[in-house]
């Protein structure tokens, strides 16, 4: 990600006012934030997105399984109580889901129903312009992306987002990490962090962790192509989103009835 000088300039004012300044330049250059860069085999899109089948999330251990997978593979600690945790992606009620919005076709049954919820990545992401020095970003593919090396813990992404999708670290998290992924950077105290659709596995070719193991509850794919499971589902059947009065367009859809009617 580049940035030109004028926005250089807002944000080293804004860092050294914060009594943080040099955390983020070395020898007056802003670092590039970290994005992996995809392999040959790497998935691309013009812009991703998920559909949550909640018909496929029938029993708490659908539940545990999609959330256990991102836990292990990105080494988000368990520190043992809720005011300290660390939360991707994890199961929440109707009314914290969809809090603000009306949505009055749904059925009484579905509005019962525990959901599975994570970052929406948004298309207008509030997070992106409260962060002062790029380490929250926007891929061009739409993934709202984290660079935790030059997050300062200002935690103004976090007052940003309206989805409570930001989770951060008071405490050292490696002591809490049951076991340390090496192939995942772990965090320092003072880090905000959260969902990244897991870009690092799509550059290597393979969908997201959650994703492959929600056993069909979450679809994956480029919503800009018209061909793609993503685009038919979200075009053809009922789908829902978060807080759309909002107006941050997020890029996860519920769907409402099933994929197995599509």
């Amino acid at each position: 990600m580049s940035i030109n000088r004028r926005q250089f300039l807002r944000r080293a004012g804004i860092v050294t006012a914060l009594g943080l300044g040099g955390s983020f330049v070395i020898n007056g250059v802003v670092e590039a934030a970290a994005e992996y860069e995809p392999s040959k085999q790497g998935l691309v899109a013009k812009h991703w997105a998920m559909v949550v089948d909640m018909s496929k999330f029938k029993t708490e251990d659908d539940f545990k399984r999609v959330i256990q997978s991102c836990v292990s593979i990105h080494n988000i600690p368990d520190f043992g109580n809720p005011k300290d945790e660390i939360k991707w992606i994890w199961s929440d009620d109707y009314e914290h889901t969809f809090s603000g919005g009306d949505n009055e076709y749904l059925t009484e049954d579905f509005k019962k129903l525990p959901f599975m919820v994570a970052c929406n990545h948004c298309e207008n992401p509030p997070c992106v312009k409260a962060c002062p020095t790029g380490a929250t970003f926007k891929r061009d593919d739409g993934i709202v992306d984290m660079d935790f090396h030059r997050c300062i813990g200002c935690r103004f992404c976090m007052g940003a987002c309206p989805f409570g999708a930001r989770s951060f670290n008071y405490r050292d998290p490696r002591p809490f990490i049951k076991k340390i992924d090496p192939d995942y950077p772990t965090r320092t105290p003072g880090v905000v962090e959260k969902c990244i659709f897991c870009v690092e596995r799509l550059a290597d070719g393979l969908m997201p962790a959650c994703v492959e193991a929600s056993n069909g509850g979450l679809i994956f794919g480029d919503l800009d192509d018209p061909n793609s499971e993503v685009r038919k589902l979200v075009s053809t059947k009922y789908t829902i989103r978060r807080k759309t009065e909002l107006g941050t367009q997020p890029s996860v859809y519920y769907l409402v009835g099933g994929a197995e009617n599509a």
